[in-house]
């Protein structure tokens, strides 16, 4: 029997979604999107199999529906939701990068709702840069209410994992707090830096100097202004508290600074270092000053070795490589790092030339 998907929103998590999930058997993928324009582009592009011109009746033949949209509109669709016609046994969820306000919402709806959280992303958006490989080996949260049986919590595990992703299952709160520690609060951190060097006018050669390393920490803060504003702005609760925690622990530091004695200040360096190598290792990244190419290539065996035999056939360099194996906002999956910019230049076109893969700059 044929499983009917909708997912509405149709930008890169939507478009990417809608294609991983047609590797599925028997399954018919329909799109909307508040843009026409941009649903008959995901069509004619093979990213849905439909595109049916009223929400209503999409959703009303759909097994599955997912928000694929920013989460205040997540909410609003789901409020809207309570007056369509759905079947009795629908599943809807979301891919919302905060998860308490959107299940608050859902106590309050006729239809089983389970929270989900694809960690990936890419410098690019749109329908357009939507891609099935997008998902592997990122993380997908999933974050079930209360009532959810687990018969249907394994039947859209069993949907999503043709995406493969790394499927856990978390409560709301646990989710939020731990983005927090991770992905929101540290970017605030890295805007902050920024701000603060933008304030440098006494010596403004200081922004020669963070071409390097400060430019690798404050990565982050290139992303989306507007998608920050509202996850800062929905998780808000779980950040101020980060952010206090912070500000007790530099209020420590300033005080160890001020007195400046050599021994605490080196165990404070010492523990952070013990901490950070007990990580897990997803590559082998380092602060110094390097020049990294972004790729995006699909998790199958000889990828990897393709690429660095292309660049050996044409002389080229490296100097490190690292996988990204959790993608939450991050550009790529492969980092490749050259000693000078001339060599990542020559490394680019030459992927560029030989493969399909994308390939940036950061």
């Amino acid at each position: 029997m044929t499983t009917h998907i909708l997912i509405i929103g149709l930008g890169l998590i939507g478009g990417s979604l809608a294609k991983a999930l047609q590797r599925n058997d028997d399954v018919h993928v329909a799109g909307y999107d508040a843009d026409p324009l941009t649903a008959r582009k995901a069509f004619k592009m093979g990213i849905i199999h439909s595109s049916p011109p009223s929400l209503e009746q999409a959703a009303s033949e759909a097994d599955v529906i997912v928000f694929a949209t920013p989460v205040g509109a997540t909410i609003k669709l789901m409020e809207q939701s309570k007056y369509w016609s759905l079947k009795k046994d629908v599943i809807l969820t979301d891919t919302g990068s905060t998860k308490l306000q959107i299940m608050e919402t859902a106590k309050n709806l006729n239809h089983l709702f389970i929270g989900g959280h694809p960690m990936a992303g890419s410098h690019k958006s749109g329908v357009e840069a939507a891609k099935d490989v997008l998902f592997e080996n990122a993380f997908y949260i999933l974050t079930p209410g209360d009532s959810t049986d687990e018969k249907r919590l394994q039947f859209l595990k069993d949907l999503l994992a043709v995406t493969k992703a790394k499927i856990e299952v978390l409560p709301a709160e646990e989710h939020d707090h731990m983005t927090a520690i991770v992905s929101h609060f540290p970017h605030l951190i890295a805007a902050s830096l920024v701000h603060q060097l933008d304030q440098e006018d006494k010596f403004p050669f200081a922004r020669q100097l963070a071409a390097g390393g400060f430019r690798d920490t404050t990565r982050i803060a290139s992303a989306n202004p507007e998608m920050w504003r509202d996850i800062t702005t929905q998780n808000n609760a779980m950040i101020v508290q980060q952010l206090g925690n912070w500000m007790e622990q530099m209020d420590q530091l300033k005080d160890m600074l001020v007195k400046n004695d050599p021994e605490p200040i080196q165990q404070f360096f010492s523990h952070a270092k013990m901490v950070r190598d007990e990580l897990p290792i997803a590559g082998h990244g380092a602060m110094f000053s390097v020049f990294d190419l972004y790729i995006d290539i699909p998790d199958v065996p000889g990828s990897i070795s393709e690429l660095t035999g292309y660049l050996a056939e044409e002389g080229i360099s490296i100097v490190n490589l690292r996988i990204l194996e959790t993608r939450e906002d991050v550009f790529g999956i492969l980092v490749i790092s050259f000693q000078t910019a001339e060599d990542r230049d020559r490394a680019q076109k030459c992927i560029s030339a030989r493969t399909v893969y994308d390939s940036y700059i950061s």
